[in-house]
């Protein structure tokens, strides 16, 4: 005998799957970037630019909204960004009040700016993987 629990396993939403998938297929191009001469690559940009446009691609492929997925890749690479700039800088430099002010400040730009060029680079990959598909 065997009791069905009517319980719903949640999962994670299209869109937040899409960005986790872009965002962890960027870090071997990161990697391979950083290894370019004169090149500073950061895993943060990386996860913007390439892990976005992978989860716009995615996205359009699984008939769901690369815009979506693509905003949500940008603000995974903001998050670590900051927190890869915290763990490394913020650790050894003295924090007086204005200085928290304006990381404060500062972080909540780079989350939005992030989230942007995430949603654009997911709108190209999108638009790529559209026009790759339907020829």
């Amino acid at each position: 005998m065997s009791i069905v629990s009517s319980l719903r396993v949640h999962a994670l939403p299209a869109a937040w799957r899409f960005a986790l998938i872009g965002a962890l297929a960027s870090l071997p191009i990161t990697a391979i970037l950083n290894w370019l001469p004169n090149s500073e690559a950061s895993i943060g940009g990386g996860i913007m630019i390439f892990g976005a446009f992978i989860a716009g691609a995615i996205a359009t492929i699984r008939s769901s909204d690369p815009n979506a997925a693509g905003l949500r890749t940008g603000f995974i690479a903001s998050i670590i960004a900051l927190t890869i700039f915290v763990v490394t800088v913020g650790t050894t430099a003295t924090w007086p009040l204005p200085r928290v002010v304006f990381f404060v400040f500062a972080s909540g730009m780079i989350v939005c700016v992030a989230s942007l060029f995430g949603l654009g680079f997911g709108r190209v990959g999108g638009w790529v993987a559209n026009t790759v598909v339907s020829r």
